[in-house]
C-alpha cells in the first residue's frame, strides 16, 4: 500500500503551519502493509525543525530592523509575532507619508477578521509603493518570516529615508512657524533703536550732503577734455584737487616706444619737469574759475532772490561771501587787465587778499572745530548705531540666504501650498482680532443693555417676574435634553445591536480564509480516513490469512491422524487417496477464483489509477490557470492603477 504521501499536493500555496502538520502525516499513517515504525520517520522531523529555526532567526532579525528603525513596541514580550511584524509594517507605511487610500488603522489582539482585512490592505498597498518584492495575505497570516523579511527590510529603509528627508523641512518649518508668534531679545531690541538709527543716518546724510557753491557760466568756453569737465565739476562744489599727470606720463611712454631711437634725445628735451606741471596746473584752475560764478548770480550780476538769501544768512556768512566776491571780481579783472597793473601792485592786491583769507578761514576753523566736536560725538554714536544695524543686516541676510537654500531645495508645489496656507493663517489671524474686537464691543453694548434693564426693573418692581420664566424655560429644556439623551442610549443600543449581527456575518475575505481551513482540514481528515482504510484492508488481509491458515492447520491435523488408519488396508487406501485428491482439486478451484478475483481487483485497481492521474493532470490545469488568472489581475490591477494616475 502506499500510504497518504500526495495530501498537501491540492493546496498551491498553503500556509506553513497547516502545511508542515499535514506533511507530518505521511510518517503517521503511511506505509500501507507496513507498521508505523523505524528509523525511516526521522528525516521529515529534521527538515520541519531546520524550517522552525529559520524562521525563528528571521522573526528575531525582523524584530531587531524594526527597533532600529524607531518601532519600539516590538520589544514588548507581552505582544504577539504577528502583532509585532503587522505594527511595524504599518508603522512604517505610515512613516513614508505615501498618499494611499488605504485606512491601515491596527489595533492589537485582534479578531480573526480584522486581521485578514489588515494583511490584505497592506499587500494592497505595497504595490503602489513600488515594493520590488512581493507577498501574499495567507503569509502573512501564517507568519511566513522567510517571505516577510524583506518585505520589511524595503519598508524600514524606505522609513529612514523619508525622516531623513523630512527632518530639515520640518526643522525649518517649526522655526517659521516660531517667529510668527514670537520673538527673540535681539528682535525686540533692534525694533526698539531701528527708527532712531534710521532718524540718525538720515540726518547724518543731510549734514554730509554735498552742496554746490558755484556754476559754469553759460558763456564760457566748451570743455573737450574728459579730466576738466571732472575737475569743472569739483570745482563748481568747493572741492580743489590737482590734475593727475598720470595720463601725461602714460603719452610719454607712447611716445618712447613708438619713436625710434635716434629721436631719443630730442624727445627728452621736450619732457615736462615737475615744477612746470604743477605751474600748469594752477593756471588750468585759474583758468576754470574765471568761467565760474556763485550760485544764483549770472554774469557778475546778482539777482533779487540771490540778494534776498544773502540778507536772509548770518552775517558771518555774509562777510565771507562779499570777501569771496571781492576776491573773485578781483581777480578777475586783474586776469582780465593784466597789462595795466604792475607787479609790485598785484603782489600787494594778493597779500591782502590772503591775509584776509587767512583771519576768515581762522574763525571759520573755530566754528568749525566746535561744530566738529558736537558732530564727533553724534558720528560716533551713528558709528555705533550703524555697526549694530549692519552687525542685524548681515545676520538678516544669512537667514534670509538660509531660507532662500530651503526654498530653492523644497518641492515647488509644496512652497506654493505652503505660501498659499500662510496667507490664510495671516487672514484667519486678522479675522480673528476683528471678530474678537466685534465681539467685545457686542458684549459691552449686551451688558449696557443688561444694566439699562436691571435699572428698569428696579424701578418698576418687577425683577423677580423674569427670573421665574428664566427658572421655568430652564426646566422645560432640561426635560427636552434629558428625553433626547434616553433616545440617544437608545439609539446607541440598536446600533450596537446591528453592528453585532453585522459582525456575525461573514465578509468575502473571512470566507476565503475559511474555505482555505475547511480545505486544510479536509486534507488532514482524508490523509486520516484513508489511514484507518488501509489498517481495516491490512486487518481483513491478515484475518483471511489466518483462515486459511487455520483450515490449513485443521487439513493436516486430520491427514496426519487418518493416515495410519488409511495405510492399514487396501480399501482404505483408495478412499484416502480420494479424499486427497477432491482436496486437491478444492484447493485449485479455491486458488482459481482468488487469482480471478485478484485479477478484477488489479484491473479496478490500473483502472482507477488511470483516473487519479486524469484527475490530477485536470489538477495541473487548474492550479496553472489560477496562476495565470491572479497574474492578469496584478497585471489589470497595475494597468487600472497607472491609468489612474495618468487621468488624475
Amino acid at each position: 500500500g502506499g500510504g497518504g504521501g500526495g495530501d498537501c499536493t491540492p493546496e498551491p500555496s498553503p500556509p506553513g503551519a497547516a502545511c508542515s502538520e499535514r506533511r507530518r502525516l505521511p510518517g503517521r499513517g503511511g506505509g500501507g502493509m507496513g507498521a508505523p515504525k523505524g528509523p525511516e520517520h526521522q528525516p521529515p522531523q529534521e527538515v520541519e525543525t531546520r524550517e522552525d529555526e529559520e524562521q525563528n532567526i528571521k522573526l528575531t532579525e525582523i524584530l531587531e530592523l524594526l527597533v532600529a528603525a524607531g518601532y519600539f513596541r516590538a520589544r514588548i514580550k507581552g505582544l504577539s509575532p504577528f502583532d509585532k511584524v503587522v505594527g511595524g509594517m504599518t508603522w512604517c507605511i505610515t512613516t513614508c507619508n505615501f498618499d494611499i487610500d488605504v485606512d491601515l488603522l491596527f489595533q492589537e489582539n485582534s479578531t480573526i477578521g480584522q486581521k485578514i482585512a489588515l494583511t490584505e490592505k497592506i499587500v494592497s498597498v505595497l504595490p503602489k509603493m513600488k515594493c520590488p518584492h512581493r507577498l501574499e495575505p495567507h503569509q502573512i497570516q501564517g507568519l511566513d518570516f522567510i517571505h516577510i523579511f524583506p518585505v520589511v527590510q524595503w519598508l524600514v529603509k524606505c522609513a529612514i529615508e523619508t525622516r531623513e528627508e523630512m527632518g530639515d523641512y520640518i526643522r525649518s518649518f517649526s522655526i517659521s512657524q516660531f517667529q510668527k508668534t514670537h520673538s527673540l531679545p535681539e528682535d525686540d531690541d533692534f525694533v526698539q533703536r531701528k527708527e532712531k538709527s534710521i532718524k540718525t543716518v538720515s540726518e547724518i546724510s543731510a549734514v554730509y550732503k554735498p552742496q554746490r557753491k558755484y556754476k559754469r557760466q553759460s558763456v564760457a568756453e566748451k570743455l573737450l577734455d574728459e579730466e576738466s569737465k571732472v575737475h569743472a565739476t569739483l570745482l563748481e562744489y568747493g572741492r580743489r584737487y590737482g590734475f593727475s599727470r598720470q595720463g601725461k606720463i602714460e603719452k610719454a611712454e607712447d611716445k618712447k616706444m613708438i619713436v625710434p631711437a635716434g629721436l631719443a634725445s630730442a624727445m627728452k628735451n621736450d619732457a615736462y619737469t615737475e615744477d612746470d606741471l604743477q605751474a600748469a596746473e594752477e593756471l588750468r584752475i585759474k583758468t576754470l574759475m574765471t568761467e565760474m560764478a556763485a550760485m544764483g548770480t549770472e554774469e557778475n550780476r546778482l539777482t533779487t532772490s540771490t540778494i534776498g538769501q544773502i540778507v536772509g544768512l548770518q552775517s558771518d556768512e555774509i562777510k565771507q561771501i562779499v570777501s569771496e566776491y571781492a576776491e573773485k571780481q578781483s581777480g578777475l579783472s586783474a586776469e582780465d587787465r593784466p597789462e595795466r597793473l604792475g607787479a609790485a601792485q598785484q603782489h600787494r592786491r594778493k597779500v591782502a587778499s590772503l591775509n584776509k583769507q587767512i583771519v576768515q578761514k581762522t574763525k571759520l576753523l573755530e566754528e568749525l572745530q566746535a561744530k566738529c566736536v558736537d558732530l564727533q560725538a553724534g558720528c560716533n554714536e551713528a558709528k555705533k548705531t550703524l555697526n549694530e544695524v549692519k552687525n542685524y543686516t548681515e545676520k538678516l541676510g544669512k537667514e534670509m540666504a538660509a531660507l532662500e537654500t530651503v526654498e530653492s531645495q523644497a518641492d515647488s508645489n509644496v512652497l506654493q501650498k505652503l505660501q498659499a496656507l500662510v496667507a490664510m493663517n495671516e487672514n484667519l489671524k486678522s479675522q480673528e482680532q476683528e471678530f474678537r474686537s466685534h465681539c467685545r464691543e457686542e458684549m459691552a453694548r449686551l451688558q449696557q443693555n443688561i444694566g439699562s434693564l436691571k435699572a428698569e426693573a428696579a424701578e418698576n418692581g418687577e425683577e423677580k417676574e423674569p427670573t421665574k420664566i428664566i427658572d421655568q424655560q430652564y426646566k422645560v429644556e432640561r426635560e427636552k435634553l434629558q428625553k433626547i439623551r434616553l433616545l440617544l442610549a437608545r439609539r446607541n443600543r440598536e446600533i450596537a445591536i446591528l453592528q453585532r449581527k453585522i459582525d456575525e456575518v461573514p465578509s468575502r475575505a473571512e470566507l476565503t480564509q475559511y474555505q482555505k481551513r475547511f480545505i486544510e482540514l479536509y486534507g488532514q481528515v482524508s490523509a486520516t480516513h484513508k489511514e484507518t482504510k488501509q489498517f481495516f484492508t491490512l486487518y481483513n488481509t491478515l484475518d483471511d490469512k489466518k483462515v486459511y491458515l487455520e483450515k490449513e492447520v485443521n487439513l493436516l491435523n486430520s491427514i496426519h491422524d487418518n493416515f495410519q488408519q488409511a495405510m492399514a488396508s487396501s480399501s482404505a487406501r483408495e478412499q484416502f487417496l480420494r479424499q486427497m485428491e477432491q482436496i486437491v482439486e478444492g484447493i485449485k478451484q479455491s486458488r482459481i477464483k482468488m487469482e480471478k478475483k485478484k485479477q478484477e481487483n488489479k484491473m479496478r485497481r490500473d483502472q482507477l489509477n488511470d483516473e487519479y492521474l486524469e484527475l490530477l493532470e485536470k489538477q495541473r490545469l487548474y492550479f496553472k490557470t489560477v496562476k495565470e488568472f491572479k497574474e492578469e489581475c496584478r497585471r489589470n490591477e497595475m494597468l487600472l492603477s497607472k491609468l489612474k494616475g495618468k487621468l488624475s
